[in-house]
């Protein structure tokens, strides 16, 4: 795929600036200057509420629940500094994303696409060979893991209903897999504002939930005693270290920050800034509740995902009543976060199979966006049926998907476009953050990759784990 600037699939149409010698007004994307992905699902129609809903829908997830796990491995001091500095970090590096998007859209190039940006700014080897397949890994990983972790809740409601039942995981994978297939037909990303803002108070009350359990049973007897030391020799503890700073920054992982702005109706300036500010006071709210209330009750016991402390043995140390609520709000919240990371592979699909110069709803468009889109959800499902320990190999991926678009990339294209000075504090904060977080993406991926290699004795095809 060419640069924005010169292909004529993704050519847009000036928006206009103070140095403009045409009228100082926004145009929008005209219909036929954009492929069918662009035109169908990346529709530009959203305010920076929308933009607020999609943020938070994709960051602030049911993986925050394995923040206290990560803590295990790192105490409570490096804890709570690794989730700040992942905090600040990502804030920075998403900001200064959406300003250089702002940049690029007021020369008459609005990126659209993380590889759009890549193809411009870096070149389209970058874009065709490394952003644009490692997006599109993170993305579909996201979606294979929410909906093993949907059907993993949906197992838990099942066990404390029928303490004997006979069901597997499988089957309640491919039930959740069932409901993905629904969502997936919803036709365009900004089509989803509404269930993303049900999504935004749904991550709220299982996060609120996660931490009045977590108190409940910390002051209550039936609480593992507190031990909060790190378990396991040296070389454990130093790889653990980095198993936790790879869950904690897929946890903050986003990967998507310019398809969400592309729904955002022209003139962009400045609402992707309050879309993030309403998504990190979600954020604030939720991770650090959850990180302190579920590592404080559990100590270094604390499960790979927090709900599973709420049982020991199998019986429940919170009301049974509370667990069904607390794992229902998760599902539904997971089937928001998995149709979100479909959006990129919806693109992909739609800019390959839809022909733009025909309408969104005919016939020709229809049958290829149904039949691709329930293939892809199809796949997803059987691949999170077949490999129950997903969990593994998504700390690989995100070691080697969110470090880079997260937290390297953004400051890398920030400092090719606005081309600060070598002397300015900007200029080597962000050399400073792609260097470190370079260093531990490779470290993390490394540790991940071993805790796979300890791990592969447990591993078995459609495994009822």
């Amino acid at each position: 795929m060419g640069t924005l600037g010169s292909s004529p699939n993704s050519r847009v149409v000036h928006e206009g600036g103070e140095n403009d010698n045409l009228p100082h007004k926004h145009l929008s994307h005209t219909d036929q200057d954009l492929d069918a992905g662009a035109r169908f699902v990346l529709k530009s129609k959203g305010s920076w509420m929308h933009c607020g809903y999609h943020l938070t829908t994709s960051i602030v997830a049911p993986p925050l629940l394995s923040l206290p796990f990560a803590f295990t491995f790192l105490g409570w001091a490096a804890g709570i500094m690794c989730l700040v500095v992942g905090a600040l970090v990502t804030f920075y590096s998403y900001n200064l994303l959406s300003l250089v998007i702002e940049h690029h859209a007021q020369l008459g190039r609005r990126h659209l696409r993380f590889r759009d940006m890549a193809n411009d700014i870096l070149g389209p080897r970058w874009g065709r060979y490394f952003v644009g397949p490692i997006q599109f890994m993170v993305c579909y990983g996201a979606v294979i893991a929410c909906t093993l972790l949907g059907g993993q809740c949906m197992k838990a409601i099942y066990l404390l209903s029928e303490p004997n039942g006979s069901m597997k995981l499988y089957e309640f994978v491919i039930i959740f897999g069932l409901l993905m297939l629904i969502l997936a037909q919803i036709p365009s990303f900004h089509s989803l504002r509404h269930i993303n803002l049900i999504s935004l108070f749904l991550c709220l009350a299982y996060s609120a939930c996660a931490a009045a359990g977590s108190i409940y049973i910390g002051n209550s007897s039936k609480g593992p005693k507190k031990d909060y030391s790190l378990e396991g020799d040296t070389e454990s503890q130093i790889f653990g270290i980095f198993n936790a700073i790879a869950i904690i920054a897929t946890t903050y992982g986003n990967g998507i920050i310019p398809e969400i702005q592309a729904t955002i109706a022209p003139p962009v300036k400045g609402k992707m800034f309050k879309g993030l500010c309403v998504c990190y006071t979600v954020l604030t709210v939720t991770f650090f509740t959850v990180a302190i209330s579920g590592y404080w009750a559990f100590g270094n016991e604390s499960e790979g995902l927090l709900l599973s402390n709420f049982l020991d043995d199998g019986k429940p140390l919170v009301p049974k009543w509370f667990i069904l609520m607390t794992n229902l709000f998760t599902i539904l919240q997971l089937s928001a976060v998995g149709v979100v990371y479909l959006q990129p592979t919806n693109e992909v699909l739609e800019g390959t199979f839809a022909d733009p110069n025909s309408k969104e709803f005919s016939i020709r468009n229809v049958i290829p966006r149904l039949v691709s889109r329930s293939l892809s959800v199809v796949i997803s499902t059987t691949i999170a049926a077949m490999l129950p320990f997903f969990g593994d190999i998504n700390a690989v991926i995100g070691a080697f998907g969110f470090m880079p678009l997260d937290f390297i990339l953004p400051v890398v294209f920030f400092n090719l476009t606005f081309k600060p000075s070598k002397r300015s504090l900007v200029f080597w904060l962000n050399v400073t953050i792609a260097v470190v977080f370079s260093a531990l993406g490779v470290i993390a991926a490394v540790a991940a990759v071993r805790q796979i290699a300890l791990d592969a004795k447990n591993y078995r095809l459609f495994a009822n784990v």
